[in-house]
């Protein structure tokens, strides 16, 4: 490895919601609304598996900040062609109300195949997620940081839980998303290789004998990217706050650089087998940031506050070399105003206690979300 850091450039990619500006139910994107977008943004803009979803993706960033503005500009983009439709999008993994058996695919090669493949699994992907590469040039490098990058994988999905409802019940997770994802095959946690040619290897059996096309197919938390010389964090579920997606895209650009940082000192983060980061996965999906996550050396339960503030400490250093202590920092702010899934459980019950029926508190958390997504646009 050489001594010279690499860049970490980074890169966002965010699923949005389409729901109807009245009713606030799912609506599927007309083709005038896509080609106006696609106008604007070009490539950074696409469909998604499902008619009511869009997909946006950042340029190649140097920092977050540059991220932020690119973000900033695409959910913008979005929302005013959007409402030209009198439709809006909105930044979360589930609708809170609707019904996943009325949506329909996307009719495109890719998603058309996908649907054929995985059958009755794939129709229920009423879900959207974001990505976060980081680059990392050199292959096997990747690979070694992928494996101890999967510890943080819970803190991250944590901090990010924003699906606490499915069609229109409170499930009591804080991400109720990754139980509708984990039912696809070759999903959950990175399994752990030994080399770049390793990872190659396992891949390419199954793309030898025509069982997938190539690794896009592959779905882990964390994933070399297929496209890109980058690592891809993939568990996270979707901000509806701007601050808060940059916040988590900042944590997964210092976790690298950090990572990067122990290999250089000829040290590392200590790999832990999936069995027990499995159990902070699952805290993470059921509680988000209020139920605490197990710190493996204190062998304890730890309160998430405390846990985030020894991260921040830990990333400080690697913060201020990437140019983004303020958005790392500003990680503070999901447990100060609580994360996406503890806010619209209070919408929802504040409605209820102020006296609306049950359809008119699912549709006082969509007005919410459409209010997150547009304040710091």
């Amino acid at each position: 490895m050489t001594a010279t850091p690499p860049d970490f450039t980074i890169g966002i990619e965010e699923e949005y919601l389409l729901v109807d500006l009245d009713s606030c139910a799912l609506a599927e994107a007309p083709k005038a609304l896509m080609q106006a977008c696609v106008d604007d943004l070009g490539g950074q803009v696409t469909p998604e598996f499902l008619q009511c979803q869009i997909e946006v993706g950042t340029r190649v960033c140097a920092t977050v900040s540059e991220a932020r503005e690119d973000l900033r500009r695409l959910r913008a983009t979005v929302a005013k062609h959007a409402r030209a439709h009198g439709l809006a999008p909105i930044a979360v993994s589930c609708h809170p109300f609707a019904d996943w058996k009325e949506q329909h695919h996307t009719d495109k090669d890719r998603y058309n195949e996908l649907e054929q493949a995985l059958a009755g699994v794939a129709r229920r992907l009423l879900i959207c997620g974001m990505h976060v590469h980081v680059a990392v040039p050199d292959a096997d490098q990747r690979i070694d940081l992928m494996a101890q990058m999967a510890y943080f994988l819970p803190h991250l999905l944590a901090m990010s839980s924003s699906s606490p409802f499915w069609q229109g019940t409170d499930t009591g997770l804080a991400s109720y998303r990754l139980t509708v994802f984990d039912n696809l095959p070759r999903t959950g946690l990175p399994p752990r290789f030994n080399s770049w040619s390793d990872y190659q290897r396992s891949v390419g059996a199954l793309v030898d004998m025509d069982l997938i096309e190539d690794a896009t197919k592959i779905w882990w938390d964390l994933r070399p990217s297929a496209r890109f010389p980058t690592l891809e964090t993939r568990i996270c579920d979707v901000s509806p706050r701007l601050d808060h997606a940059l916040s988590i895209a900042a944590l997964v650009q210092c976790l690298t650089r950090m990572l990067w940082r122990l290999a250089r000192l000829n040290q590392r983060w200590r790999i832990y087998d999936s069995f027990l980061v499995g159990e902070n996965r699952w805290r993470a999906q059921r509680y988000g940031t209020t139920g605490g996550l197990i710190d493996f050396g204190r062998k304890a339960v730890v309160p998430f506050p405390e846990l985030l503030e020894e991260l921040i400490t830990l990333l400080e250093a690697d913060a201020a070399a990437l140019g983004c202590l303020d958005e790392l920092n500003g990680a503070r702010d999901v447990i100060a105003n609580g994360t996406s899934a503890e806010r619209q459980r209070a919408t929802h019950a504040n409605a209820l206690a102020g006296g609306q029926d049950a359809d008119g508190a699912m549709r006082a958390v969509i007005g919410s979300l459409i209010e997150e997504y547009n304040a710091d646009l």
